[in-house]
C-alpha cells in the first residue's frame, strides 16, 4: 500500500524551519530543497522538508570557526 504524501505550501514549509519565504525560495533554487510546481502554486513534501532538516543538522566540534579565542589558547 502506497503512503499519501502530506504536501506543505511555502509558508507552512518557510514555518516549519524557521526561515522567511525569501530564504525558502533560496534554497529551492540552489537546488537544497526540493519543491514541486503545480500551475502557479509552488508545494513541498513534508518528508521532504524533514529530510532538509536533517542534512543541516550541525556536527559537533565543526563551529571551531566561531570561536577564534578557544584555539588561540583563550579562556
Amino acid at each position: 500500500m502506497t503512503e499519501r504524501v502530506r504536501w506543505l505550501s511555502t509558508k507552512e514549509a518557510a514555518a516549519r524551519l524557521g526561515v522567511t519565504l525569501r530564504s525558502l525560495y533560496r534554497f529551492i533554487d540552489q537546488g537544497d530543497l526540493v519543491a514541486y510546481k503545480f500551475g502557479r502554486v509552488i508545494r513541498l513534501k513534508e518528508a521532504d522538508v524533514e529530510r532538509y532538516i536533517e542534512v543541516c543538522r550541525i556536527t559537533p566540534g565543526s563551529l571551531e570557526h566561531l570561536h577564534p579565542s578557544r584555539r588561540a589558547g583563550g579562556a
